[in-house]
C-alpha cells in the first residue's frame, strides 16, 4: 500500500525521533539511563536478594543494584583494574553530573551493555560515547565499586566541596609503618573505583570508559592491574596462591557469612555517618615482593615464614589446609600466627586482593606482588591494628615492602533509579 513506510524509512524515521548525545547536557542523567535501564530488562538494574551469590558462569551480568555495593562480598573474579582519581574540578554541581554520569555508565556496562549511545553513533563526524573494546564480550562478572578518600573533604586545608564536616572518623590517614617506602605516585586518591571480570578487557574498557567521562573534572592519579585472585569469599572453591606459592585467604570471610560481614564489613546505624551506612571502608595496599630472594629459599624456610606447608596449605603440624590452626606450634614470628585474630583481639578483615607484575624496576628484578585490597568496618579497628603487628614482627617482612597505599570510604549501594554512587554524601 501506499501509506506503508519501507524498514529503511522505518529506520530513518526512528534515528530521527531518537535524540542525539549532543541535544542532552552530556549523554544522560543518571536517573534518566538507569531508569532506561530497568525499563530495558537490563540485568545490572535487578536488586540483589544476596550481594554474595556466586554466579553460574564467567559469562554472567552480577547485579549492579542493592544494599550494599558488588565487588565486596561478591565472589572474586579472575581480574583487576584498580583506579585511583584526583578530582580536578572545583565545582560541586560538575562533581555531582559526574557521579551521576559515572553510575549510569556503569550500570549499563555491569550488563553487558554499551555507555550511552555505544561505540556505532548515530553521527559518524562526533566521537562516540563507547570505546568499543568489549564489543560482543559478555559481561564476564564485571562489578565496579566506588569509593571517596579523605582529599574529597579536605585537601590542602581547603573544605573543596562543602564536605569537610561529613568525613567519617573512620576514614583516618593511615599511619607510618616500619619498614613502608610509599611512593607518592602510586598513593592516595580523591576517588577510586575497583574493577573486577573474569576478562581483563572487560574491566580495561570499565575504568577507561569512566576516566573518559570525567575528563576535564578527574583524572587517573595512578592505577593498577591485577590477575590471580589472592583471596576467595567462596570457601567452598580451591583457595588461590599468591606470588610466593602460598595459598592465600583460607580463613577469609565468605560472602554467604552474613553475620560476619554484618560484624566485620558493613557500617551498621550505630556505626555513623547516615551516608555510610550499609557501606565499608577500603584499604589498598601495593606490595612488592622480592621474589627472586624468595626463590633462593629453602622450602623448609618458606614454610616456617608463613606457618603453613606449601603443598596443601596445612597449618604447622595439621593435615588438611582448613584444620584449625596450632599457633604456638609455628614460630612466633610466622605469617599466619601473627595474622590470625586470636593474636590480634580478633581483628577481621575481608581481604580481596590480587596479584601483579609490572615489568622489571631497572636491575634485572620483575616488579611483582600483591595488590592488597581490604574491607572493613573501621580501618582503625581493623587494618591499623593488623598491619601494626605485622609491621613489627613478621617474618615475612624480609621479602616484601609497602610501596602504595590508599583508603577510602565506600558508600552503600545505588538502590534504584533515582539514586546515584554518594548521593546520601552530597544531600
Amino acid at each position: 500500500m501506499a501509506d506503508e513506510k519501507t524498514t529503511e524509512q522505518k529506520t530513518a524515521d526512528e534515528k530521527k525521533a531518537t535524540p542525539s548525545r549532543r541535544s542532552i547536557l552530556g549523554w544522560g542523567g543518571a536517573g534518566l539511563a538507569l531508569g532506561a535501564a530497568a525499563a530495558g530488562g537490563t540485568t545490572a538494574a535487578v536488586m540483589r536478594k544476596d550481594d554474595a551469590s556466586p554466579a553460574a558462569s564467567a559469562g554472567d551480568a552480577v547485579p549492579f543494584l542493592g544494599e550494599h555495593q558488588a565487588g565486596i562480598a561478591t565472589a572474586v573474579q579472575d581480574r583487576l583494574h584498580f583506579a585511583s582519581f584526583d578530582v580536578t574540578t572545583t565545582d560541586r554541581a560538575a562533581l555531582v553530573k559526574l557521579l551521576q554520569e559515572w553510575t549510569a555508565a556503569a550500570a549499563r556496562m555491569t550488563a553487558g551493555h554499551e555507555v550511552g549511545e555505544g561505540a556505532i553513533g548515530d553521527n559518524d563526524e562526533l566521537p562516540p560515547d563507547d570505546t568499543g573494546e568489549a564489543l560482543g564480550l559478555k559481561p564476564s562478572r564485571l562489578t565496579l565499586t566506588f569509593g571517596v578518600g579523605p582529599g574529597l573533604f579536605e585537601k590542602d586545608g581547603k573544605d573543596r566541596f562543602g564536605l569537610k564536616s561529613r568525613r567519617p572518623k573512620a576514614l583516618i590517614d593511615l599511619p607510618a609503618f616500619p619498614g613502608d617506602n610509599l611512593d607518592a605516585a602510586r598513593s592516595g586518591g580523591d576517588l577510586c573505583v575497583q574493577a573486577c571480570a573474569d576478562d581483563p578487557q572487560v574491566a580495561v574498557h570499565a575504568i577507561r570508559n569512566l576516566a573518559r567521562i570525567g575528563m576535564g573534572r578527574v583524572a587517573i592519579r595512578w592505577s593498577q592491574l591485577g590477575f590471580g585472585k589472592t583471596s576467595s569469599t567462596t570457601p567452598d572453591a580451591q583457595t588461590p596462591r599468591n606470588m610466593l606459592g602460598f595459598k592465600d585467604g583460607t580463613r577469609n570471610i565468605a560472602g554467604t557469612e552474613t553475620d560476619r560481614l554484618d560484624k566485620y564489613v558493613w557500617v551498621g546505624q550505630k556505626d555513623g555517618p547516615d551516608w555510610m551506612v550499609g557501606g565499608s571502608y577500603l584499604v589498598a595496599r601495593r606490595i612488592r615482593m622480592h621474589i627472586e630472594t624468595w626463590d633462593r629459599t629453602s622450602l623448609k624456610e618458606q614454610e616456617d615464614v608463613f606457618g603453613r606447608d606449601k603443598a596443601e596449605g596445612a597449618p604447622q603440624g595439621m593435615q588438611r589446609e582448613r584444620d584449625e590452626p596450632n599457633l604456638k606450634a609455628m614460630k612466633d614470628t610466622a605469617h599466619v600466627r601473627l595474622a590470625h585474630p586470636d593474636s590480634n583481639h580478633g581483628v577481621t578483615i575481608l581481604r580481596r586482593g590480587y596479584s601483579f607484575t609490572d615489568g622489571t624496576d631497572g636491575l634485572g628484578r620483575l616488579d611483582a606482588g600483591l595488590f592488597f585490597i581490604a574491607y572493613q568496618k573501621d580501618v582503625r579497628d581493623g587494618f591499623v591494628p593488623l598491619q601494626t603487628q605485622l609491621a613489627a614482627k613478621d617474618a615475612l617482612n624480609e621479602y616484601i615492602q609497602h610501596v602504595g597505599s590508599a583508603v577510602f570510604a565506600v558508600p552503600p549501594g545505588v538502590r534504584g533509579k533515582d539514586d546515584w554512587w554518594g548521593k546520601a554524601l552530597f544531600a
